[in-house]
């Protein structure tokens, strides 16, 4: 079983057309039907709308019972804006508390008759006991979201604190790390480039020795074969003028 719903309401009523009057419309909204609890503050008035009858209302509207109760509900648990409301006497001490509304474009109007309540100090106090208990509830709720504001609020500011203090840390480690590093690198390119200037001084300094060799070498071979062919001459030349080179002469046999 479903536990049913309560809403109040306030309402301004014109009277004679210049002013209003208050009315409070108490609803207790069931899954099929509903109950209504109106007072002025001197006199009391209810109506009981049965299922059979709000099974009917609806079947008059093409609606099914829920969604009847549902725009019910709208309309007497908030006062809707742009909406007529009345209560009009119906005779016999009777009220008929009316309200319209608008669909596709066509405006309606639904009436509920309220008989004088059998008892309207009770029905008037029940009215004004659930009011003070939404009150107090709402006023519960009120002091309880705003203790939770103000935890939250101080919750908030101790994080932007911390996160302003980590920030900075960040941003002071960030630098001392970045000094170090360049520190580092411009150390590790200084030894590269002297690496490289003494590699490249290396470098010139063998291939001079190399050169000189090949230069020596050359001048050796030359004078090795000039000498050579000088030294043919000088054999041939000298052959001819020693007078023990010419050949032996030998003996003929018998």
């Amino acid at each position: 079983m479903e536990t049913p719903k309560h809403t109040c309401m306030k309402l301004e009523i014109p009277v004679d057309g210049s002013k209003t009057e208050p009315v409070f419309v108490k609803g207790t909204w069931h899954p099929t039907r509903f109950d209504l609890s109106i007072t002025d503050g001197l006199r009391a008035w209810t109506c009981h709308a049965t299922e059979e009858e709000v099974k009917e209302r609806a079947s008059n509207w093409d609606q099914t019972v829920s969604n009847y109760i549902d725009l019910a509900e709208r309309y007497l648990g908030f006062q809707q804006p742009g909406s007529v409301y009345g209560f009009a006497d119906a005779g016999n001490g009777c009220k008929r508390l009316s309200w319209t509304f608008e669909k596709e474009g066509t405006k309606l109007e639904w009436r509920w008759k309220c008989q004088p309540s059998s008892d309207s100090k009770k029905t008037t106090a029940e009215v004004l006991d659930f009011l003070m208990d939404a009150n107090i509830k709402l006023s519960e709720e009120v002091v309880w979201k705003t203790q939770s504001f103000d935890r939250l609020k101080l919750e908030a500011e101790k994080c932007l604190v911390q996160s302003e203090k980590l920030s900075s840390e960040k941003a002071q480690f960030e630098s001392e790390v970045y000094g170090k590093f360049v520190n580092v690198l411009n150390s590790k390119k200084a030894k590269l480039r002297d690496l490289r200037d003494r590699l490249s001084k290396q470098a010139t300094a063998d291939q001079l020795p190399e050169g000189d060799d090949e230069e020596s070498t050359d001048r050796t071979e030359s004078f090795d074969e000039e000498s050579d062919e000088e030294a043919e001459k000088n054999s041939g030349a000298s052959s001819k003028d020693v007078p023990g080179s010419s050949k032996p002469r030998g003996r003929k046999r018998k």
